[in-house]
């Protein structure tokens, strides 16, 4: 996906959604999900729950 091509995502397309936290002076760490495009939405397929700690710091 970019703003410069005329790409469309369609129902039954899987992507990645990769956002990610950096923090000066000691690094950082990306967390990936796996999404499926769902005709009124998406549904994120893999499991969040490993990083539920590092969510609530």
């Amino acid at each position: 996906m970019s703003p410069i091509r005329d790409e469309r995502l369609e129902t039954g397309m899987i992507v990645t959604v990769e956002p990610g936290i950096y923090l000066p002076g000691w690094g950082g760490i990306r967390m990936e999900n796996q999404v499926v495009v769902r005709d009124q939405g998406a549904d994120v397929l893999n499991d969040p729950t490993p990083f539920d700690p590092l969510l609530k710091v």
